[in-house]
């Protein structure tokens, strides 16, 4: 019974279409039932406040000046930004970048154009709520609403702005030319830092690229409305994320947390910088070199929303037969396979059917 409960709560939520926003604009005073996380995620979140290692934090690395500057390097400065690389995406699997060449304009109106499509009305909103990844844009809530413990306190947009853009007719009037503007900076910023995996790896500084893990991106809008209760749920669960990178955009509320050394250290809003992780399919294709490191953020109870920007570096949920492997040249004797050969598409059905707290990569080991 208690299942069949949850279930009609959570398609009465999703039928709704006004997401978490809706919830908050009709006053609520307390958070609904399905949003209420489980007893160990509360304990492991009052355990993180109280951690020493929160004085820990992720590697920051200087691009010295984004892909414009970077061929033009000295060889010891581009050797040394390539082993900050190397060591960040080893131990880490987060790392953040500053001077890299996408201005502090363009993504504050990013930012503001997330902001400004969940914050109107929801009439309007309402026309593009939808979970079919075939559309050029949709708004929903909670990826994972049907499938996890609990829901997250949190509302979504996502496109696919390549290798194929939508066209401005197919977005949002309030903010769609600033996505393709911002999408076409993110893509060269994220092919900059695929040389520099690539390089980090021993390999050629295209090599990466040429296996096509810059070629598509997903870029979502996250919206996390203020929580009467940020005490008792989470903005987003504890995950992993399905691409090869993501490079994230936040404002300056935070939130934003990564498990290292089985302890969640926060990873707060620096101006004008922004965060790196690897992705389930890099550690992959690098026979866990580099590490996809799970991450969460915390609701919080601040007077203002808080917003994001995750850009994915992966087809995600659109068809895509391609069939990758652990990189052949890193392999060894020493160091065998640890992955069997699967299709994106396959990756992609793992995903999607299993709750998100679960890590994907163990159901690929050889």
């Amino acid at each position: 019974m208690k299942s069949m409960d949850r279930s009609q709560e959570r398609k009465a939520f999703e039928e709704m279409k006004t997401g978490v926003k809706g919830l908050v604009d009709s006053g609520i005073t307390e958070i609904p039932a399905m949003f209420r996380a489980p007893p160990t995620i509360l304990a492991s979140m009052k355990a993180s406040q109280a951690s020493h290692h929160q004085q820990m934090k992720i590697p920051t690395i200087d691009l010295k000046g984004g892909s414009v500057h970077y061929k033009n390097q000295d060889l010891m400065t581009r050797r040394n930004v390539v082993e900050q690389t190397r060591e960040a995406a080893e131990k880490w699997g987060f790392f953040r970048v500053t001077n890299h060449g996408i201005s502090l304009e363009l993504q504050e109106r990013m930012l503001g154009g997330v902001r400004g499509f969940h914050e109107q009305a929801s009439q309007v909103k309402k026309q593009f709520y939808s979970r079919d990844h075939s559309r050029s844009f949709f708004y929903y809530t909670n990826i994972d609403l049907f499938q996890s413990d609990s829901a997250s306190w949190r509302d979504t947009i996502a496109c696919y702005t390549a290798p194929d853009p939508p066209r401005s007719q197919d977005l949002p009037a309030v903010f769609g030319e600033v996505m393709l503007e911002y999408s076409k900076e993110v893509m060269s910023l994220g092919e900059l830092i695929f040389e520099l995996l690539s390089e980090a790896l021993g390999l050629s500084p295209n090599h990466l690229k040429e296996m096509d893990c810059a070629k598509s991106l997903m870029m979502t809008g996250q919206y996390y409305p203020p929580c009467p209760q940020p005490d008792l749920t989470l903005g987003i669960t504890k995950h992993s994320d399905f691409s090869f990178l993501t490079v994230l955009l936040q404002d300056n509320i935070g939130g934003l947390q990564v498990l290292h050394d089985q302890a969640w250290i926060d990873i707060p809003p620096v101006p004008g910088s922004f965060v790196i992780n690897i992705g389930d399919l890099l550690q992959f294709i690098t026979n866990d070199r580099f590490i996809s490191a799970e991450h969460r953020v915390i609701a919080h109870g601040s007077s203002n929303a808080r917003v994001s920007v995750p850009c994915f570096f992966t087809t995600f949920k659109k068809a895509n037969p391609r069939v990758y492997r652990p990189i052949k040249e890193l392999l060894s004797e020493d160091n065998p396979p640890k992955y069997r050969d699967c299709s994106i598409s396959e990756f992609a059905d793992i995903f999607s059917s299993k709750d998100i707290t679960i890590p994907r990569l163990l159901q690929l080991r050889i």
